[in-house]
């Protein structure tokens, strides 16, 4: 236990030089940018060029960009402020917030739906190698993994309105927007989620699938699945044995599942219409609104990095060898 615990401290620990890296690298990619938020104003007839200016002032754009950044981590570390955005006029901070809880919740029932659905099938296929269901698995992950997903967005769109359906962009109907949460507020819900959670963790089920059943072959033909079976052990016992430990590997690729599948929110929100951070970071990027881009790619890192901590954890528990390491 006491290496465990000194384990996770170590892993908080380096988080921290991280996140400082990644904020610099962050600060300079968004700088790199051609242009600035008032950019979109010079071929404007109506703001003058002493406007855009004062503008500058007030936003704080006239100042070097080094002073802006140290500004900016010196806001975050003491007052949680992640700036301003200057699009909404408001701060970044809150309108990242108002969007969280959807997209947070989309990632982790795709996660989820991906695990259920690629696992199973990884040992169905592994146990039965090369044979017709094995391929035919196999062929449907491959075009998972290829089907760009704004596509097959595209694709159930069509089949859903062939199908009756009259609103499929969206959570919900419009009638049940802004409505108090009821029975029939979540059954709407359901009928609309199952297009998004297709979308986004399609290509997610074929990669693990693929990664699921090589990991298992690779422990069928080891050396000790050899010797559990020359000792006599039951085959139920010895297969057991061997998705245990060909589980391992994907538990430290659970840790990247999670800013994955954010970023394939973004594409999806967009054409599905759905609350999620994925349109704002867009609208964001094509405005300019730097504090916004930063704080979004900041907050993408920081979900890596928690996601690489909990699979650490995950694998430290499951394996000693990890917390001595």
């Amino acid at each position: 236990m006491e290496n465990l615990v000194s384990f996770i401290v170590r892993r908080i620990l380096i988080m921290i030089p991280m996140m400082v890296i990644v904020s610099i690298i962050c600060f300079t990619i968004t700088e790199l940018q051609p242009g600035d938020f008032l950019s979109q104003y010079l071929d404007n007839p109506r703001i003058s060029p002493e406007q855009i200016e004062a503008l500058k002032r007030e936003l704080g754009l006239d100042k070097p960009a080094y002073y802006r950044y140290f500004l900016w981590v010196r806001n975050i570390v003491t007052k949680l402020d992640f700036g301003y955005s200057f699009s909404y006029q408001r701060p970044v901070f809150e309108l990242i917030w108002e969007r969280m809880g959807w997209t947070v919740g989309i990632s982790l029932m795709t996660i989820l739906l991906q695990w259920l659905i690629a696992i199973p099938l990884g040992i169905f296929s592994a146990f039965r190698p090369y044979s017709f269901w094995d391929y035919t698995f196999a062929v449907i992950a491959f075009i998972g993994i290829s089907i760009p997903e704004f596509f097959l967005a595209l694709i159930l769109m069509y089949f859903a309105l062939n199908a009756g359906y009259t609103y499929i962009g969206g959570l919900f109907s419009p009638e049940f927007i802004g409505a108090p949460w009821s029975l029939a507020k979540f059954i709407d819900l359901l009928k609309h989620l199952w297009i998004p959670l297709i979308v986004i963790g399609v290509s997610g089920v074929g990669g693990l699938y693929r990664i699921m059943r090589a990991n298992l072959l690779d422990t069928i033909g080891s050396p000790f699945i050899t010797a559990l079976r020359a000792r006599g052990l039951d085959e139920a016992v010895i297969k057991r044995h061997a998705v245990k430990n060909a589980l391992n590997p994907l538990v430290s690729i659970a840790g990247m599942e999670l800013p994955n599948v954010f970023s394939g929110t973004i594409i999806a929100s967009i054409v599905l219409n759905l609350p999620t951070i994925g349109p704002f970071f867009y609208n964001a990027l094509l405005n300019h609104d730097q504090y916004l881009v930063m704080s979004f790619l900041m907050f993408i890192a920081f979900i890596t990095q928690i996601g690489n901590l909990l699979a650490d954890i995950a694998l430290a528990l499951l394996d000693p060898r990890i917390r001595i390491a």
